[in-house]
Parts: structure tokens; C-alpha cells; sequence
């Protein structure tokens, strides 16, 4: 099965060339899974020419919010929309959460309670997995036919299916500690408050639940569709 992933953000400059870029965490992250992968950089307004290129899409993280005023936001909408409604499976991570939402009708935001930064607990349908998270803006209205699948007290729309056609999680199940603590390095100083910084610095270097994700996210591209 061919996943097209549509990168709409990068990994800094100076973690790049030592750690990769998004889409080599998600050919990583999804290995040996019975998927295939071709990226598109749709940031730069790299896209592809059907929703049918692929036999399913992946929208990456981003430092962008999908609010704003940026030249791929309204071509990834539509596109996103086309997928949805022609039946090509899509999955969403942190700004591809968001903007899936957005596109669907749904309202993101910047969070008036700060960042979630580093490992933390959500709550999948009663099962508790740890990913690390990074952001600071949320899906704050659920769009029509969009059902929550994991929640936490900071972040009340963690994970949205919209039955067959998308699944989407506002945490980084792609991002390893060592990234993450590269972030903490690079990206966060003078964004991210010190104390968020310090307790999250303070709770790497544990086992996470990313393959648990990733086990969902293949299953749900690969899962029966009546087309």
C-alpha cells in the first residue's frame, strides 16, 4: 500500500542532518508494516496531482498553524476535503490534526493554557498510551462527524476518526526522545516557558507507546473500504 506524505513543516536546521527530516521519521516509525512511501512537500507547494496518486495520505507536523495566512494552507483544505469525500484513507499528525479539522469544518486555536512539550499521557478509549507531544495550539471545536478518541485533562481532542475515511492524533508518536530533546535545544528557548522545558526535559528517556500508534495507523490505512 502506497501512503503519500505530505509535509507541511521541517525539522530545524540543526538537527537535521544528524536526525532526518519528517518524512524519515515516519517511514521509521511505520517500518515493516506493509506500507510503501512517497513524500510530497506541499510547504513548498509540491502536490501531488490527484488524491488518487496514493492510496492513502499522511499530513506531518508543522511550526505553521493552520490558521494561518500561509500560501499551501487553502490548496491542502481543498485537497483534504477531495480525499475525504472520494474515500482516500488520511491520517493526521499535530498539524495534521489540526488543519483536518479545520478543513472539515471544525475551529483551531492557540491554547490559552501554554505548550504540551515531551511525554505525556492520553487516554485512547479507556487505554492509557504515552507519546511525546509538541504544540501549543488545539483542535478546540470537533467538526461534524468527527468522534474524540483520546483526550487528556490539557488536550480535550487528542485524537479524531472520522469513521473510515481519517484518523488523526495531536501528539508525535514520530518523534523519538532524542528529537525531542534536540527541540528542547534548538526550537524552544525564548518560545517555550523554562518550567515546561525543565519537566519535560525531566521525563525523557523512558519507553513510550509509539508502536501501539503506529499499530493503529496501520491498521486503519490498511483496514476494508467499500469504495
Amino acid at each position: 500500500m502506497l501512503i503519500g506524505i505530505l509535509q507541511t513543516g521541517q525539522a530545524p536546521d540543526a538537527l537535521r542532518d544528524e536526525m532526518g527530516d519528517y518524512p524519515d521519521f515516519f517511514r521509521e516509525l511505520l517500518a515493516n508494516r506493509g506500507l510503501q512511501f512517497r513524500s510530497y512537500h506541499v510547504e513548498g507547494m509540491q502536490f501531488p496531482v490527484s488524491v488518487h496518486d496514493c492510496d492513502g495520505w499522511l499530513i506531518t507536523g508543522s511550526r505553521h498553524g493552520a490558521y494561518e495566512d500561509h500560501p499551501f494552507i487553502k490548496p491542502l483544505e481543498d485537497f483534504i476535503r477531495k480525499s475525504i469525500a472520494e474515500k482516500v484513507p488520511m491520517v493526521g499528525i499535530c498539524f495534521g490534526h489540526q488543519i483536518i479539522a479545520q478543513a472539515m469544518g471544525g475551529k483551531v486555536e492557540r491554547y490559552g493554557e501554554g505548550w504540551a512539550v515531551g511525554p505525556t499521557d492520553y487516554d485512547f478509549d479507556g487505554q492509557t498510551i504515552k507519546l511525546n507531544a509538541w504544540h501549543r495550539d488545539q483542535v478546540t471545536e470537533v467538526p461534524e462527524g468527527a468522534t474524540v478518541c483520546a483526550s487528556n485533562e490539557f488536550c480535550e481532542n487528542a485524537a479524531l476518526v472520522y469513521g473510515d475515511r481519517a484518523f488523526t492524533v495531536q501528539a508525535h508518536p514520530e518523534f523519538k526522545d532524542e528529537f525531542v530533546d534536540g527541540l528542547l535545544r534548538t526550537r524552544a528557548p525564548g518560545l517555550v516557558p523554562p518550567d515546561v522545558m525543565a519537566a519535560a526535559a525531566a521525563k525523557l528517556g523512558h519507553d513510550n507507546d509509539a508502536a501501539a500508534v503506529a499499530d493503529r495507523i496501520a491498521d486503519f490505512f490498511k483496514q476494508n473500504r467499500n469504495k
